[in-house]
């Protein structure tokens, strides 16, 4: 028999134990055995660390960058905002050049005021008068205080004079600077036009918006009109004062300051006497008018008076009129012919034409046979002309005449003669019903715009003549339709009469022809589209409409 093997024993004596199972002599709990923590299985979990030191510095190095390019975009759109106001107030300087002696602000608030009424900028035609009004109304404070550019102003007379219902007339401002005046003239006359604009207005004391008068919620206008949509609410009346002053304020300031040009204040005279007729105050306007003709005949030096203050009518035996008196005297000639006193209004028109075809020719040089349009610069040029524009700051305009002296026949004279003329046809026109007159002012009309279409295709030609005779041929063209269109439509009910006899013989043949005043038309309907191509050319005015009505 074999021997058994010790090993079964050991196995016996050592039975196997589980991984996991806790050792035994690690659990001893006699206090004479020590504790061996390394050995056995911690029950606590560990507390991980969140913010070690290398996150902490990571930390602090995205904050930096954070703040640091945080700082940069703030100050790179800061100064990308300084620049674009630098290079829209540059602009605004070429576009509205403002006098050299004015403070900084002064002239940047004047740039903006001229730009808030540029009607052909980004307005397209809607000018908000309430805000252009209150930077014109601003500019002359800051004109007028002798602490800011007002310094040298004088009353002329110990505290001013005060005119009821005006207040205060103007200075003395003979010793300021000529770019100073003209600049100052163009501040009175903007917030003039501002006054014009806003009578009728009021403004909401609560709010400082300002409202048409007819939406204001009152006693005093017991309908009133809805606003517009989008717009704000509708004022109170106890909430309201007027939006401006009266424009009369501003004109009779013009008008009674010492230092402006002749020419300024008949300027002024004849806008105020436009304004007054538009307020239907005939008498008060026709008062002006001729307050701008004693203006414009002060400074005359010939022995004789050059016009008749009374009736308007020029002597062709006193001299050369200057271009103040021909200017006064139009005015007063078209007050007389639209309100149908056509006995007065013809005599002067008569003489001024005469006055103006006696001034002397423009003399002929070769710099008036050149076209500025047609000139185009080279590059060198062009670019020496950009760089200089943008070293040299703009200076202010050149001073015009004072209109004192009798001016030349240039084109836009010969347009002015044109423009005469076409008044002078349509008074002969509408004042008597004989057929003798009718073509007669027909044959003034033509005249005129024949004038008015051959001065626009010359060379040499400003942009000031260009605008001029752009307004007299397009209201030359119309009135020449409008009256061969009432002559072809009578010719055409006199044929009929005819045909319509007793027997008829010939009638169907008779229909058939055109007659003169049908030519005619149809040769207007080829002049209108011949000058399409020099009126189709914005200019910088409106074109007016014709004075009278046919």
């Amino acid at each position: 028999m074999r021997p058994r093997l010790s090993i079964r024993r050991i196995l016996f004596l050592r039975p196997f134990r589980p991984p996991n199972a806790p050792r035994l002599f690690t659990q001893n709990t006699l206090s004479s055995r020590p504790q061996l923590p390394f050995l056995s299985t911690s029950r606590r979990r560990q507390t991980a660390r969140f913010l070690t030191t290398e996150r902490k510095q990571w930390i602090k190095d995205e904050v930096w960058l954070a703040g640091k390019y945080t700082g940069f975009l703030w100050v790179g759109g800061s100064l990308l905002l300084v620049i674009a106001f630098g290079v829209q107030q540059e602009w605004l300087d070429r576009k509205f050049p403002s006098p050299s002696e004015w403070s900084w602000v002064t002239r940047k608030d004047f740039r903006s005021a001229k730009w808030n009424e540029d009607h052909e900028g980004a307005n397209n035609g809607l000018v908000d008068w309430a805000r252009t009004g209150e930077a014109y109304r601003r500019l002359l404070r800051r004109l007028e205080d002798p602490k800011i550019d007002g310094a040298g102003l004088q009353d002329q007379d110990e505290g001013g004079i005060l005119v009821a219902g005006i207040g205060k007339t103007g200075f003395d401002i003979s010793k300021k600077p000529e770019t100073w005046r003209r600049g100052y003239y163009e501040v009175l006359l903007g917030a003039a036009r501002a006054a014009e604009h806003l009578d009728g207005w009021v403004r909401d004391t609560t709010r400082n918006i300002a409202f048409p008068a007819n939406v204001v919620i009152g006693l005093s206008n017991p309908n009133p009109r809805p606003v517009p949509p989008g717009a704000a609410a509708a004022p109170r009346e106890e909430d309201c004062e007027p939006a401006f002053e009266a424009p009369e304020i501003y004109y009779i300031r013009v008008l009674t300051t010492s230092g402006f040009t002749e020419k300024q204040r008949v300027d002024a005279a004849l806008a105020y006497g436009a304004w007054l007729e538009y307020k239907k105050t005939p008498e008060t306007a026709l008062e002006m008018y001729k307050w701008a003709l004693d203006i414009a005949t002060s400074s005359s030096t010939s022995s004789k008076p050059i016009v008749n203050t009374t009736t308007g009518i020029l002597d062709p035996s006193a001299g050369l009129p200057s271009s103040n008196i021909l200017s006064a005297a139009t005015a007063l000639a078209v007050y007389h012919a639209v309100h149908s006193d056509l006995s007065n209004a013809l005599p002067i028109f008569l003489s001024i034409l005469r006055a103006r075809k006696s001034l002397p020719e423009q003399p002929v040089t070769m710099h008036s046979t050149l076209n500025p349009d047609e000139e185009m610069p080279g590059f060198w040029k062009s670019a020496m002309n950009l760089v200089h524009s943008l070293m040299v700051p703009p200076s202010y305009p050149p001073p015009p005449g004072d209109g004192t002296t009798p001016p030349t026949r240039n084109p836009k004279e010969r347009c002015e003669e044109a423009g005469i003329m076409t008044y002078i046809g349509e008074i002969l026109y509408a004042s008597k019903e004989t057929k003798a007159s009718r073509e007669d002012g027909l044959a003034w009309t033509r005249e005129a715009v024949d004038i008015a279409e051959e001065q626009l295709r010359r060379k040499g030609v400003d942009k000031d003549g260009k605008n001029t005779c752009k307004q007299c041929l397009e209201v030359g063209l119309g009135n020449w339709k409008t009256m061969v269109s009432q002559m072809a439509k009578e010719e055409k009910e006199a044929k009929a009469q005819k045909a319509g006899g007793w027997l008829g013989f010939g009638g169907e043949s008779q229909k058939d022809v055109a007659g003169r005043w049908e030519r005619e038309e149809h040769v207007i309907v080829e002049r209108q589209r011949r000058a399409m191509d020099i009126l189709a050319s914005p200019s910088q005015a409106p074109p007016s409409s014709s004075y009278l009505q046919v």
